[in-house]
C-alpha cells in the first residue's frame, strides 16, 4: 500500500537462543533491523520488525521454518518531548482511528519514529497529514 512500511512479524517459541537466530538469520543475509519489538504470548511471542529490506527478511526467515508475514504499518515522525505521543494519539482518536499497537525509537535527541499499526490506514494518513504530522516512507527507513 502506497505510504507504508512493511513490517515484517513471526511467532517464535518463546525459549533461549530463538531471538540469536533470527538475528544470525538476518545478520547472514545482510539485512539490517531498524526496529523491533516483541511480547510475550504464553510459550510463543511475536516479533515485529521494520528492517532495511522486508522482502529478503520474508524470504530468510521462512526459509529457517519460522511462521513469518508482512503487514503494512505507518511510520511517523513524533517530536521527542513531553507530548509528542499525545499529538498524534489524539488526532487519531479525534478522526476515529484505533491504534491497534505502536513501538517507537529515538533517531536523534528532538525526533523520535513511531511505527504505528492502525484499524484504518488511509483514514490515519488523512488525518495525520491535516494534522501536520509528517508520515516517514520506507526508503527513509532504511536509511535511518
Amino acid at each position: 500500500m502506497k505510504g507504508t512500511i512493511k513490517q515484517i512479524s513471526l511467532f517464535a517459541e518463546n525459549k533461549p537462543g530463538r531471538l540469536a537466530k533470527i538475528a544470525e538469520t538476518l545478520s547472514k543475509a545482510g539485512i539490517n533491523i531498524r526496529a523491533f519489538t516483541i511480547a510475550e504470548a504464553g510459550d510463543f511471542g511475536v516479533v515485529r520488525m521494520v528492517v532495511d529490506d522486508p522482502d529478503s527478511a520474508y524470504k530468510s526467515l521462512r526459509k529457517q521454518g519460522f511462521a513469518v508475514s508482512e503487514t503494512d504499518v505507518i511510520g511517523v515522525e513524533m517530536n521527542d518531548i513531553p507530548g509528542g505521543l499525545f499529538e498524534i494519539a489524539n488526532s487519531l482518536g479525534k478522526g476515529g482511528v484505533n491504534i491497534d499497537y505502536a513501538y517507537a525509537f529515538v533517531t536523534r535527541s528532538d525526533l523520535a519514529l513511531l511505527i504505528l499499526r492502525v484499524d484504518d490506514i488511509p483514514t490515519a494518513q488523512k488525518v495525520l497529514k491535516a494534522a501536520k504530522i509528517r508520515l516517514v516512507s520506507e526508503q527513509e527507513i532504511s536509511k535511518i
